[in-house]
């Protein structure tokens, strides 16, 4: 690979908004400088390792990370909470408790049917699959065999990027989930999102008798 592809390959990332594949760099690489260049997925990993150690080096705040399949510019672990405080998308994104339980039971057993999700919660399931769908966190992915031939639900790449993963196999597994549970960090987050859902029931509670109060006068 010629070596000016390495700015080539940083600017693609770094332009890009979302998680960039090694087939699309590859791709934007051919349609501008022909189907000749010669260049591999192989090669475009290297790069992003070579780029890496330079910003290490220079101790940047920023890395490119692997996350879904792809690569993307991301800040480093240590300036989490500076970055967070600006910014409110993942409160608009926030998942209920039931949510995380049932998307977590998917992520585990897909492709999983709609009864199947139902009898390991054992509730129904219809609002948390409408928005585990609607946040594109969820997908179908085809019927099951079994009778009435069921919706077969799993996750999808948006799923990935929420959580930072680079695909399914970098899943916890069982017993890193229990440390996880115990640990103090996440029962505290648990802590304040349940307090944060409390004090939303509560406010749509007050809201409802205020607006039957008002129609009552």
């Amino acid at each position: 690979m010629d070596n000016s592809y390495i700015s080539v390959i940083e600017a693609l990332i770094f332009a890009s908004d979302d998680s960039l594949s090694a087939e699309e760099i590859i791709r934007a690489i051919k349609e501008i400088d022909g189907e000749d260049v010669q260049i591999n997925k192989q090669e475009i990993e290297d790069t992003v390792d070579l780029l890496n150690n330079k910003y290490k080096e220079n101790e940047n705040s920023f890395r490119i990370i692997r996350i879904a399949n792809g690569y993307l510019y991301a800040t480093l672990e240590e300036y989490a909470k500076f970055v967070g405080y600006l910014s409110s998308e993942r409160a608009k994104r926030r998942l209920s408790q039931a949510a995380l339980e049932s998307l977590s039971i998917i992520a585990y057993k897909q492709p999983i049917t709609k009864p199947e999700l139902e009898s390991i919660r054992g509730v129904n399931s219809d609002y948390i699959l409408s928005t585990l769908l609607d946040k594109n966190l969820i997908t179908i992915k085809g019927r099951a065999e079994s009778v009435g031939r069921p919706l077969l639900y799993g996750t999808t790449d948006e799923f990935l990027k929420y959580f930072g993963l680079n695909n399914l196999n970098d899943l916890p597994k069982p017993r890193e989930l229990e440390e996880i549970m115990q640990d103090e960090d996440f029962l505290e987050q648990k802590r304040k999102i349940m307090m944060t859902d409390l004090e939303e029931k509560l406010e749509e509670s007050t809201k409802e008798s205020t607006d039957d109060e008002n129609s009552d006068q």
